[in-house]
């Protein structure tokens, strides 16, 4: 059986790195043009190659995004663009514009053609078209279900993917204009304002269009057995934190279910670290049902800072037992912390002890970015995170 893909997102290489380490199969990133994320960092090609090499050696996959929606202007210097990046060592493109894709089949044998999410393809007649015309993996939008999607392998057997967490358009993803509309940027050109998040005033009530985030943590055996072939988390302006959180959430039920240990417990431990880590609440969406109020905000909705993540941890020192970490947040000696690794594995902790870069003893981390160290017994893996501890 060929195991799923989980598949991440990466705003720029740091977050590359620690998407992989935490248990990306692959990840999708935007290079500095052509891309839906304008706003991200973004690779510049060096980043690219530097990217695809870090990947390689895990054995793991980068894919780049190229799906604006083209207008002439843009077509200038995208063919030199695409042999860069290819040269860079990407091993798919997702694109949005069938202009080019016999390009990219034509000329570059071994690189895959994704299509993006952006061309909302939801039927088996499309999927099927696609495949003849040299696409290899669909991005399904998100507003198809489980009976659909299955349907859709079923008839075609086409590799497909699914996004199975982060935020969600409120109209069908690649065909909304709100935000060129009312402030001037193209949303399919990489400058979405993302209009349908702000408050409005209706009836001196406040009213919105925000859709909750999508969340398909309970949903992963399904997902596998119907025959899709890659999870996508969406997120590029995301954090590592966020990042190294809901990918290890997904890695363990993923691993849980080839490993026949998959259960409620797990599943109901796993999502309430998910929640945590959102700052909107979340709902399956349009997976098992059609869409309704239960999915929307409607009434106005709050967006709360988390401040779950507590430091980074740069290194150990395994000779003198030694922790060396970056702070993030407030935490004091005597906290309850979990220190998450890249491994899989979870420590629970007391602060018992807390030092300086002097090596002077303190009680408090109340400064941000501070670095400051810990003995502990047990190995901590580089890469490592420290968050909150909540029973």
């Amino acid at each position: 059986m060929r195991k799923i893909e989980l598949l991440s997102p990466a705003g720029d290489l740091e977050r590359l790195k620690i998407a992989l380490l935490y248990g990306a199969d692959a990840v999708y990133i935007g290079g500095k043009e052509y891309s839906l994320r304008a706003n991200a960092n973004n690779f510049s090609i060096q980043e690219i190659k530097e990217g695809c090499s870090f990947a390689h050696k895990l054995n793991k996959k980068v894919y780049l995004t190229l799906n604006i929606v083209f207008h002439n202007e843009d077509i200038n210097g995208v063919y030199d663009y695409i042999k860069d990046v290819v040269d860079a060592g990407i091993d798919a493109f997702i694109v949005s514009d069938l202009f080019i894709v016999s390009y990219i089949k034509n000329n570059f044998k071994n690189v895959e053609v994704h299509l993006s999410t952006q061309s909302s393809i939801t039927n088996y007649e499309a999927v099927s078209y696609l495949k003849e015309e040299g696409i290899d993996r669909v991005v399904l939008a998100r507003e198809v279900g489980k009976e659909d999607i299955k349907e859709i392998y079923d008839r075609t057997g086409i590799d497909i993917e699914c996004f199975i967490h982060g935020a969600m358009c409120t109209f069908y993803s690649g065909r909304c204009v709100l935000s060129n509309y009312a402030t001037g940027r193209d949303s399919n050109r990489g400058g979405c304002a993302q209009v349908c998040r702000f408050n409005f005033e209706l009836l001196d009530k406040p009213f919105t269009m925000a859709v909750k985030d999508l969340n398909l943590s309970y949903y992963i055996k399904d997902m596998i057995e119907i025959g899709v072939r890659s999870l996508k988390i969406e997120g590029r302006m995301r954090s590592a934190y966020y990042l190294a959180t809901v990918l290890s959430s997904y890695r363990k039920i993923i691993d849980s279910y080839y490993n026949h240990t998959l259960d409620n417990e797990l599943l109901e431990k796993e999502n309430k670290i998910l929640k945590r880590v959102s700052n909107r609440e979340n709902s399956s969406h349009f997976f098992v049902k059609n869409a309704d109020l239960s999915d929307q905000y409607y009434s106005g909705h709050w967006e709360i800072s988390n401040q779950d993540y507590l430091a980074f941890v740069n290194s150990y020192n395994q000779e003198k037992k030694l922790c060396e970490i970056n702070q993030r947040n407030y935490f004091k000696i005597g906290d309850m912390v979990e220190i998450f690794m890249p491994s899989g594995k979870t420590i629970i902790y007391q602060v018992d002890n807390l030092y300086n870069d002097n090596m002077e003893k303190v009680d408090v981390a109340n400064h941000a970015n501070e670095k400051l160290y810990f003995y502990i017994d047990e190995e901590i893996l580089p890469s490592s995170m420290i968050r909150r501890y909540y029973v």
